[in-house]
């Protein structure tokens, strides 16, 4: 869902400003590219992704929803997330969300701290997000999750220790942590410099991720992968399709694919989408089949983020490979430093290795 009240200095996702009549048009558009490529497979996860999804009608949800519905093998216990920036949340929207079939809503709080939140040009305040929480609750969704970022412009240890006392006092039943990723196209970069904003240094950055995780571990919030936390039985079913090799189908312009060995993705300007769609052309920009190595690149690149690591087992069973017989010499050096382990078959980062994980994973790519 491509469309935003206003964009963020920071974000590097597919998005526009929001245009009344060609969101009618594009989610026309969307149920029909979904019908299309309807298929009667079984889908579990539905996952509303933007841009700014809470800036649908609820009717434009249940469209979608419906769609999805005939189009496909929909289980009864389908997971349905739409994800909500706090300044678009009332009790009432979410209410009426979760009649359409949403049974999960993630919130894109990022920080707790007003300064913080101007700086990375976000509309709501912290007071903004925590009603907002409070509103998703009071509306009788059981499944909230909460994203902060870390590593923001000026922020101190002390100020991110605030935002995550904050996180904990709230109790969602899950939360993302995620690192600010500066991208070379973002207005922010250009805002740092004009304004005399630094980064934390590295070593204040990992103590912030460390010390947060310290801090949710002893409130029950689990972490099952680097950047994710989850209440037991609330780890994102749909998320989890990305770390343990499954398959998605994505909708919608920008949207990526991937299933039975092929990776595709849409192509990514709205209105040349829309036109597509309504005159029954292909929006596919880009379609491949996957090598093997890539395959298996990106099975051990993506499984290796959860908690409980590679089932190398399983690796073996799906790709025909042993994977210390193939990269342990490369690894040594990890597991011989005590950021990776090995043991029962799996191969996972310790906490300390999640720190350096991009390192590790490059032995794979």
């Amino acid at each position: 869902i491509p469309f935003c009240s206003s964009i963020c200095n920071y974000c590097n996702f597919n998005r526009g400003l929001l245009d009344h009549p060609l969101k009618r048009r594009y989610i026309s558009a969307l149920t029909a590219e979904i019908e299309r490529a309807g298929d009667g497979s079984k889908v579990d996860t539905i996952y509303f992704g933007g841009g700014t999804p809470s800036l649908l009608f609820e009717e434009e949800v249940e469209d979608v929803l419906r769609a999805c519905q005939k189009s496909f093998d929909v289980s009864p216990d389908v997971e349905v997330t739409l994800e909500m920036n706090p300044e678009t949340v009332n009790r009432n929207y979410v209410a009426s969300i979760l009649d359409t079939g949403v049974t999960r809503v993630s919130i894109g709080v990022q920080s707790f701290n007003d300064c913080e939140l101007e700086r990375l040009g976000r509309e709501h305040t912290a007071e903004t997000a925590v009603d907002a929480f409070s509103s998703a609750r009071s509306a009788g969704c059981d499944n909230v999750s909460l994203d902060l970022m870390l590593s923001l412009p000026e922020q101190t240890l002390q100020r991110w220790a605030r935002s995550i006392e904050q996180l904990v006092q709230l109790s969602p039943d899950h939360a993302s942590l995620y690192i600010l990723e500066l991208y070379p196209n973002a207005p922010l970069g250009s805002d740092m410099s004009k304004k005399g904003w630094s980064l934390p240094k590295e070593d204040d950055a990992a103590l912030m991720y460390l010390e947060a995780l310290e801090r949710t571990d002893a409130c029950g919030l689990e972490q099952y992968e680097i950047s994710n936390l989850a209440r037991s039985g609330k780890r994102s079913r749909h998320n989890l399709k990305y770390w343990e090799d499954g398959s998605w189908l994505g909708f919608g312009c920008g949207a990526h694919s991937t299933r039975g060995g092929w990776r595709w993705r849409n192509l990514s300007e709205t209105e040349s989408y829309v036109d597509r769609i309504e005159r029954s052309a292909d929006v596919v920009l880009e379609r491949r089949l996957l090598g093997e190595q890539e395959r298996i690149g990106d099975a051990l690149f993506m499984g290796l983020r959860l908690v409980e690591g590679l089932d190398l087992v399983r690796i073996r069973q799906r790709y025909g490979i042993d994977v210390m017989e193939r990269y342990g010499e490369e690894l040594r050096k990890y597991i011989d430093s005590g950021v990776l382990v090995e043991s029962e078959n799996r191969l996972r980062l310790t906490r300390q290795g999640m720190l350096v994980a991009n390192e590790v994973m490059s032995t794979f790519v």
